[in-house]
Formats: structure tokens, sequence, C-alpha cells
């Protein structure tokens, strides 16, 4: 037991599932209700932890992409301005007409929406990958520029969709109990999950992250897994943009996907993955968006308004990188060191007595 348990906390779970469960144990003791969940007349779940989950989708997607973004020493903080890009063209392609036709068929806006955000993913691809900008002022560049486009794209207006299929997408669909995109974010970590045991994309992606140059020499296209590593950041960015125009039912450009990215840098940090790169666990990355959600929930729950939030979330990223420093590892080892050190030199010096 005490084994099992001395492994459990060396892992890479440990941190996020610790942090999730005593989230949890707060909203227990200081929030009502916080564990019931209930059904309506129409059979669909409703309560707070189900509230988490839906909402926690988008960052879910979001954090998968930005978990290899950040495997390969990358960072991407335009995913927030493609979600509303991505919004943007959903909600423009199906329309806002009050009488709920479509102007395009939705399938059609649904793979604009998606490919548009692979398209702009593509761009920081070639930007960090070909012309070996740094990845932070890559993105800068279309995190500045993507939230303006999509202000051009719908002229400054909150475009609402009428059109009640559209809805769906992040919905609930008749006969189901659970919101529609809980089951998407499921299938894109599974997908994920899948690619990383049958091929071999993660040993490239980590291998790239811990030393790109000695990548190279082994044969490895480094430039080709950075490109596309890009690429499918884009695209999750993209399949989020979908859920959170589909969840408002409108595109809101000013604040679709406001300050999301630090949501999935967070997540992915908490979930494990260092922020210099190297390994990458994708089960953290999803339990991490998890608690941050969680969290995001809690403070509302306290009457924390949506100003003094991201004071809360700065100081977890502060503690994180702390814990992920050397110097602090480093502090830590030393202070286990020392702890043990007493009980050896009292053996010692007992042995020297007898002697």
């Amino acid at each position: 037991m005490m084994e099992a348990l001395k492994k459990f906390s060396s892992s890479s779970l440990f941190l996020p599932l610790v942090a999730l469960a005593v989230l949890i144990l707060f909203n227990v003791v200081f929030v009502d209700d916080f564990l019931t969940i209930q059904m309506t007349e129409d059979g669909r779940l409703y309560g707070r932890l189900v509230d988490i989950l839906t909402r926690s989708s988008s960052l879910i997607i979001l954090a998968l992409g930005m978990t290899f973004v950040i495997a390969t020493s990358g960072i991407d903080i335009s995913v927030g301005a493609v979600v509303a890009i991505s919004a943007a063209v959903v909600c423009m392609l199906i329309g806002g007409r009050g009488d709920g036709v479509p102007e395009h068929s939705m399938l059609l806006a649904m793979l604009a929406a998606v490919g548009v955000g692979v398209i702009c993913g593509i761009w920081n691809g070639f930007l960090v990958a070909k012309l070996k900008i740094q990845a932070v002022v890559a993105t800068l560049i279309l995190m500045t520029a993507g939230r303006g486009v999509a202000q051009l794209m719908t002229e400054g207006q909150i475009i609402t969709v009428y059109y009640k299929p559209f809805s769906y997408i992040a919905g609930t669909i008749p006969g189901s109990i659970l919101p529609t995109n809980i089951f998407i974010a499921a299938a894109m970590v599974l997908l994920v999950v899948f690619l990383m045991k049958k091929t071999s994309i993660g040993l490239f992606v980590q291998s790239v992250g811990i030393n790109a140059n000695a990548s190279r020499f082994s044969g490895i296209n480094v430039t080709m897994v950075i490109f596309l590593v890009y690429a499918f950041s884009g695209f999750c960015a993209g399949v989020s943009g979908l859920l959170e125009s589909s969840l408002i039912r409108a595109a809101d450009a000013n604040n679709a996907g406001l300050n999301m990215e630090m949501d999935a840098i967070l997540a992915v940090a908490l979930g494990g993955t260092l922020l210099s790169g190297g390994k990458f666990y994708i089960g953290g990355s999803v339990i991490g968006a998890i608690t941050i959600q969680t969290l995001t929930t809690t403070m509302y729950a306290l009457g924390v308004s949506a100003d003094q939030l991201p004071v809360v979330k700065a100081i977890a990223v502060v503690i994180i990188c702390l814990i992920q420093s050397k110097r602090c590892q480093e502090m830590f080892d030393a202070w286990k060191s020392r702890r043990h050190s007493p009980a050896d030199s009292g053996t010692g010096e007992k042995a020297v007595d007898k002697a």
C-alpha cells in the first residue's frame, strides 16, 4: 500500500489530481448543492458538475493542441484569437436570419470554421518552423491581428444564429442526457491517445522538445514536426471556436476565446508538461483543463468578478512555475537530504562510541 502511494505521489498525475481533489472538497464544504445532479423533464442532466464538464470541453480541446506545442519547446498565444475567427466564420456562413433558415449548409460552415483554424495554425507553423521566428513573437502576430480580423468579418456586431440544429453542436441533442460537446471533447482525447499509442508521433515530439539538434542528426524532420504541431493546435482552436459559438448560438468577436490561451497554457503546465519542452502528459492536460474550469466556477460561485479572476489564475501560474523550476527542485532535494542526515549521523556517532 505504501509502495503504491509512494509511486503515485511521484507520478505526473499527482499534482493535477490533488489540485482537482482540493477544489472539489472546497466546493463540497462551501458551495451549496455542488454534487447535486438532477434530470429535467426532457431527460437532460444538469448541475454544477455537468456545467463544469460542459464549459471545460473547449478548454480540453485547446489544451490538447497546446500540449504538443509546449512539448516542442514552443508556445501558441494566438489560439484565443483563432477561436474568435472560427466562431465568426461559422456564424457568418449559417447566417443570422430571424426565420431560422440557414444561408449555407451547416456542414459547410463547420468545415470552413475548422479549416480556418488549420490555416491559422499553418501560418504559425510556417513562421516558427520555416522562418525560425521565436514562437511567442510569431504567435503574437496572429494574437494581435486575429481578433481584429474577427471584428472586420462581423462588422463589430454580435451575429446571432437562429438555426436550431446549430445549437446541438455544443448543446443537447434530443434523446441525449449530456451535451454534445462533452462527447466531442472525449472523442478528441481518444483520437490523440490512439495516435500516441499506435504511431511514433509522441516520440518525435518529445525528442524535438528535449534536443532539436540531436533529433535532426538522428534523422527526424524537426521542421515538419514543429510545423505539424502548430497546424494541429490551429485545428484544435478551430474546433473550440465551433463549440464556443454553438454554446451561445452567436459570434462575439470581442469575447469569444478571450484569455483562453492563458487557460490552456495553465492547464498544460498544471498537467505536468514542462514549459521548457520534452515530456508531455495528455491525461495531465485533460485533468488540468477540468481543474481550471472548476477553479473558474468556484470563483464565480463565491462572488468573485470576471475582472478579478485572472489574479487568482496568475497566482496559480507562479506556483506551478516555481514547482517546475530546477532551483526549487534542488532546494527540495537538499531539504530531503538534510531531513534524513541527522538519523544517519546519529547512527554513525553511536558506532564510533561503541568502538
